[in-house]
């Protein structure tokens, strides 16, 4: 039987293919895909990528999505291929019911309706009738071969003659109903557009799911989108998304513009990995379609006010989202300037340069989130530290929001200095060099953990998020983090071997700086207020903050005596800090 589109879809989504080709043969990271030696011919030199939704072969041709792999691996039917992919992915394969035969048939139908209004929208724009609308799109720098490669049309005064026309062709009008092309209203049948250029919108397969229209002359609303219907919806589907797939696929920038006509224009120009949403916000749905494309596309939004907001709202809508292998690039345009006034005012390179200029999401974001300047009141300086941090808690993945939390907070102490307000050091002595005294704090964090090892599974998440330098020491921090879920027990004679096995140099266990905290004699309680000390310098002012908001936040959650004792000691730490206790009188003899 013939499945759902959708039910299809979803089960791509759901089948990461490098996990499933990575079964046959072997895969490396190359960038944004994957790399191995095809499993279909034998060959030497790797040829063989992995891409989110497909496979290709650049030595012998294969290629395909996850469907396709597992017919050419094991000879599996195609719907051998989708029941046991469905099994692994938790999803049930429909059944052939009358009804699921009738939604089929009316997408179908849909598609068909769709495809047949399009044919005669173009026809239109090249009648008398739809000499205005001509006019206005070669107006706009549009040549012949983009009009004809986008489709667009006119849909002329409307007032029932799309009906006769496609009357003409077996469409009833009950299908340009459910099509989106005409409305009912109490029992009267009139078409959804008139007088407008008609931009035709397809799903990322390249299927004709509705159309967008613009009128000419001064006339409200400007543009309209068809409604939602069966084959169609406004939160999933990007405008040109199947055109710029496969230009991502042969090394383009996905770029996200705001219109259909920035769209157009960026591809005329050579940019044919633009896409737009259709008339509202970026959504969480699009974000992810767009993530399937590429893992850092390229937000374009104009440089005014409301591009700023439209930026701030994607950025909000994104966090959530974000991952280490999934990201933002943000490009601002110069100011009264879209893509497509930029283009035809300063041609391709005039773009260029304003994509090229496009900052991280993890640079962007202070700026969206601070404005042109920072608050000077307190109350208003508080209350931007604790959106920042509220923007990096908004992160699913720890890792990825303690680095964001970092780069907030410390783009908000860099801002906050000002060159009237130096402060004045606390005591006439020689300034040690930065470097080495945080290799020293470093090492004398690692003798604590190695003469107390049973304090690990407490400050195990602390330790791993230090950012310990290069060498040695950040060689002998991995390696007691490896350890440490595999040992039978926490015991220091065992880490100490273990750490001399693997070649660690172990220096820091003889320093003579170390504390009472580090010596074996020292109580476990003096030991764990050694290690928050030293940790709390190491970790630096803006991530105590941010870990202590995010301490405090899951205490409120789950009321744990292990968080509530995290929270203090975190505290303590940030203190301590603060009143340049870790500084040195707690380091040595």
């Amino acid at each position: 039987m013939a499945l759902p589109p959708a039910f299809l879809d979803e089960l791509r989504l759901r089948t990461p293919l490098p996990g499933l080709i990575g079964r046959r043969t072997r895969l490396a990271k190359a960038g944004r895909q994957w790399k191995g030696c095809c499993p279909f011919h034998n060959e030497k030199s790797p040829s063989f990528y992995v891409y989110d939704e497909h496979f290709h072969c650049f030595g012998c041709g294969a290629h395909g999505d996850a469907f396709a792999f597992l017919m050419r691996a094991e000879g599996a039917s195609f719907m051998e291929a989708v029941e046991r992919l469905a099994a692994e992915a938790g999803l049930e394969v429909p059944k052939p019911t009358p009804e699921a035969r009738a939604r089929e048939q009316r997408a179908r139908d849909i598609h068909g309706v769709l495809e047949a209004a399009q044919a005669s929208y173009a026809r239109r724009l090249r009648t008398a009738a739809g000499a205005e609308a001509l006019a206005y799109l070669k107006g706009r720098g549009l040549g012949e071969e983009t009009i004809a490669r986008f489709g667009l049309g006119w849909s002329g005064e409307g007032r029932g003659a799309l009906l006769a026309e496609l009357r003409e062709e077996g469409i009833e009008p009950r299908q340009l109903v459910e099509a989106g092309l005409m409305q009912d209203r109490e029992g009267r049948l009139t078409d959804l557009f008139f007088n407008r250029v008609m931009f035709p919108i397809r799903d990322r397969r390249g299927r004709l799911v509705s159309f967008g229209g613009r009128i000419l002359g001064d006339g409200q609303p400007k543009y309209v989108n068809g409604p939602e219907t069966a084959v169609f919806s406004k939160r999933r589907n990007l405008y040109a998304l199947d055109l710029a797939r496969e230009a991502c696929f042969r090394g383009a920038p996905l770029v996200v513009a705001e219109g259909y006509m920035d769209v157009i224009a960026l591809h005329q120009a050579g940019f044919g990995g633009a896409v737009a949403p259709l008339g509202t916000a970026l959504t969480a749905e699009q974000m992810a379609e767009l993530w399937r494309v590429s893992a850092e596309p390229v937000l374009c939004f104009d440089g005014d006010t409301a591009g700023a907001r439209a930026a701030g709202r994607a950025a909000e809508v994104a966090l959530p989202l974000l991952s280490p292998e999934k990201s933002l690039r943000f490009a601002t345009l110069p100011a009264k300037e879209d893509p497509d006034s930029l283009i035809r005012r300063g041609g391709p390179r005039a773009m260029q340069a304003v994509l090229d200029a496009a900052r991280p999401m993890s640079e962007a974001l202070f700026g969206l989130l601070a404005g042109g300047t920072l608050p000077d009141k307190p109350e208003g300086r508080a209350l931007l530290r604790n959106r920042l941090v509220a923007a990096a808690n908004a992160i699913p993945d720890k890792a990825l929001a303690a680095e964001y939390r970092r780069a907030l907070l410390d783009r908000f102490f860099a801002a906050s200095k000002r060159p009237d307000r130096k402060a004045a050091p606390r005591h006439a002595r020689p300034v040690p060099d930065a470097g080495a005294a945080r290799d020293a704090r470093a090492a004398i964090l690692l003798g604590i953990c190695a003469a107390h090892p049973h304090l690990l599974p407490e400050v195990e998440e602390p330790l791993a998020l230090l950012d310990y330098p290069e060498g040695p020491l950040r060689a002998a921090r991995d390696a007691v983090l490896a350890w440490l879920p595999t040992a039978p027990r926490l015991d220091s004679a065992d880490l100490i071997a273990h750490l001399a096995e693997s070649g660690i140099i172990t220096d820091f266990l003889r320093r003579p700086d170390l504390p009472p905290g580090a010596r074996a004699e020292a109580t476990p309680a003096e030991a764990l207020e050694a290690f928050w000390q030293i940790f709390g310098f190491l970790r630096g002012e803006a991530e105590l903050v941010a870990d202590l908001q995010s301490a405090a936040a899951a205490l409120t959650e789950t009321a744990d005596a292990g968080a509530q004792t995290r929270l203090i000691r975190l505290a303590a730490a940030l203190d301590a800090l603060r009143r340049g206790e870790a500084d040195g009188d707690g380091e040595g003899g």
